[in-house]
């Protein structure tokens, strides 16, 4: 069969933060993709700001540059394994795989997943041991480590015959050869890209294309993005989307673009074997296929990995409610939620009551990035704490189960097993190497729900923490929330630094002095394991009478501030996260103690 030879689609995998993106930047800068303000940007992929702060890629991008006069669509996929389904579905527009590994830290769970799904593909890779230049690196070993890897998944003859390169980056170079080549270009990896992975065949039959990516635009509505599998697409063609189902619908095309550079290029025809986002056709879904109106041939359906965890989006409710921001009400929130489903297929979300809204997804980290853009973009919502999502299966209900993997200096194993102990995981092996310990836990995803800021506490910001689904398990024991009581504001109104300074024993507090605070709002952790109510806007009492040695000096410990993640985290279930333009606070569900009792009480009367 013939090829496009003057094209190439390659997708670049990786764990978080093994350099994906700034191996992209180096590529983009000395091809002067990359000019002007953007050339002295970093993470040019990472385009919007929680990707920046995070220093992680949560969405999948599509860049083009021209070598050599070929064309080679490059795929940034995200690295974090609470946007894996997006890695699962664009392996299906690439030819072959640029694989990175961090040359200190080796191969780590999202490595694995991935490599396993672009094998199973037939996909040709090439390995790229980057950060060679880290004082910790250890090329030699994560190289036997790389190869044992492919071999357990069991890759190819082809596949094993893997070329590597060894690259820095951040520096912009990569080189075949360590110890003789000059350490002064990123171009041997684009001539390695080139001789190493096979051009798209070419097949000139009826025209076919497979949805598996989704964007939204306002004016156009859903756009599928996906590759010309046969024949030539042509915007000014009828066409018929075939559905998972295997139901056909005529449609046609609104627009039609390619990749270029960093931006797109709009055309009136794509050829075989290109990537292209098609616009203006409704209800196109993953997995579907666009084909000729007269010969509908669909191909097989892209299986998606199921959410496995929700939360409870509501209406904001607090006394401060629609203080900071526009977009209040249930149908701001569902419009907002509808949008976001359509672009993100790993996420679904189904109304549960009047204003409230069951929002599930990959992890606590998949939705926190969601409430963290809707915050910013000026919704108020509160959250409930994350659940795992049951499946009955033959009578018998199960739980998600993942694979945790916790990298620690060789002192600290002793915190991280306790931890992992108490949420009910089991350890399958243990590695020691250069002064740290890699440890590979099975542990509900209950477990996992909080299990980061305490193993970071306990090893004092030394771990590394990285997570990956596995499996449905039988369910097992119910496993302990947050073992202290919280300290719950009793008045509306500002908190005054003389009534935290009295209450330090209690506690400590998420809030500083001068911070408005409302009834049931949760303002601080309690030293024991019951809540407290207690009086933040207390202030001292003034007469005009002074008394010697009456008096204290007013030394109030900074407030603790929680993270979005760490407050979904850190909450129990009768408790929710406020989210709103200006602040993350805690409350309790019932803002009145008298509320809390009658709900007690109730809950009493049944259980009795």
């Amino acid at each position: 069969m013939n090829t496009v030879s003057h094209l190439r689609n390659i997708a670049i995998i990786a764990h978080v933060d093994h350099g994906k993106t700034t191996l992209v930047d180096a590529i983009l800068r000395q091809l002067h993709i990359a000019e002007g303000d953007e050339a002295t940007q970093d993470c040019l992929l990472d385009s919007n700001d929680l990707e920046r702060e995070r220093g992680i890629t949560i969405l999948s991008k599509n860049v083009s540059v021209l070598y050599r006069g070929v064309k080679i669509n490059i795929i940034d996929t995200p690295g974090h394994a609470d946007f894996g389904g997006q890695v699962e579905r664009v392996l299906n527009m690439a030819d072959g795989v640029l694989l990175l590994v961090d040359a200190a830290e080796g191969p780590m769970p999202q490595t694995r997943f991935v490599l396993d799904k672009a094998l199973q593909l037939g996909l040709k890779p090439i390995v790229v041991l980057n950060k060679i230049d880290k004082p910790a690196e250890r090329h030699d070993s994560v190289l036997n480590e790389i190869f044992d890897l492919f071999v357990e998944l069991g890759a190819s003859h082809d596949q094993l015959d893997f070329p590597i390169l060894y690259a820095a980056g951040r520096d912009g170079w990569a080189v075949r050869d360590l110890e003789q080549d000059p350490r002064d270009s990123i171009l041997p990896l684009l001539d390695t890209l080139l001789d190493f992975i096979p051009a798209p065949k070419l097949d000139t039959g009826p025209v076919q294309m497979q949805i598996t990516s989704l964007d939204y635009s306002d004016y156009t509505g859903r756009i599928g993005i996906g590759r010309v599998r046969r024949g030539v697409l042509d915007a000014s063609q009828p066409l018929a989307l075939v559905k998972c189902d295997r139901s056909i619908l005529p449609c046609k095309i609104r627009a039609l673009h390619i990749f270029e550079g960093l931006g797109q290029k709009k055309t009136d025809q794509v050829e075989c074997g290109e990537l292209c986002a098609v616009h203006g056709i409704e209800d196109v879904d993953i997995g579907d296929t666009l084909t000729a109106i007269d010969f509908p041939d669909p191909l097989a359906p892209i299986a998606l990995d199921a959410p496995t965890l929700s939360m409870v989006f509501r209406i904001n409710d607090s006394p401060g409610f629609g203080s900071s921001g526009k977009y209040l009400t249930s149908r701001h929130i569902r419009e907002r939620l509808y949008r976001e489903s359509q672009k993100d297929v790993a996420l679904t979300f189904e109304e549960v009551g009047e204003g409230s809204f069951k929002v599930s997804g990959r992890g606590v980290l998949h939705l926190a990035v969601l409430v963290e853009t809707m915050r910013r973009e000026g919704y108020e919502l509160t959250i409930s704490r994350p659940r795992v999502i049951i499946r009955i299966i033959t009578g018998v209900r199960h739980e998600p189960v993942e694979t945790l993997l916790v990298d620690v200096p060789d002192e600290c194993t002793g915190p991280v097993i306790e931890n992992v102990g108490r949420r009910q995981g089991v350890m399958d092996r243990m590695h020691t190497a250069g002064g740290r310990t890699t440890m590979e836990f099975t542990i509900p995803t209950r477990g996992l729900i909080g299990l980061r800021t305490k193993i970071v506490t306990a090893t004092s910001g030394e771990a590394i923490f990285h997570h990956r689904f596995l499996r449905y398990d039988p369910m097992r024991n119910n496993l302990s929330q947050r073992l202290n009581g919280v300290l719950l504001s009793m008045d509306n109104g500002r908190a005054a630094a003389y009534a935290l300074d009295g209450l330090q024993n209690r506690g400590f507090f998420f809030i500083d002095p001068g911070d408005t605070c409302y009834e049931g709002q949760i303002v601080g952790e309690h030293s024991k394991d019951s809540d407290l109510v207690v009086n933040v806007q207390r202030g001292k009492k003034l007469t005009n009478m002074r008394a010697s040695g009456s008096d204290r000096k007013l030394a109030v410990a900074p407030a603790v501030r929680l993270s979005l993640e760490e407050a979904l985290e850190y909450i129990n279930d009768d408790e929710l996260v406020e989210a709103t333009p200006d602040a993350v606070r805690l409350r309790k569900f019932f803002l009145t103690e008298v509320e809390r009792k009658r709900r007690r009480d109730h809950d009493w009367t049944h259980a009795g």
